[in-house]
């Protein structure tokens, strides 16, 4: 595994400190979870950011797939003029 060598102020020590001690957890484990929900919340924001973007192409909702294959068969039917 990969290391990673962090600096922490006295406070910010202090208040790691106090998880491990609550959580039971390693300061390791907490900051890795810790990582985990900002990468969470990273991959939330482009899931957000990409329906936004969808939204605002104005594309026209497709009928039921019963009515698609319907209306596919009609203009695909034998001696159809196109």
């Amino acid at each position: 595994m990969p290391r990673l060598d962090i600096r922490l102020d006295h406070d910010c020590r202090a208040r790691l400190d106090a998880v491990v001690q609550d959580s039971g957890l390693s300061a390791s484990e907490i900051i890795r979870s810790l990582i985990d929900q900002a990468y969470e919340d990273v991959l939330e924001k482009e899931r957000q950011n990409s329906f936004q973007r969808l939204i605002s192409l104005n594309i026209e909702t497709p009928p039921d797939p019963a009515e698609l294959s319907r209306e596919l068969e009609e203009a695909h039917a034998p001696g159809h003029v196109y």
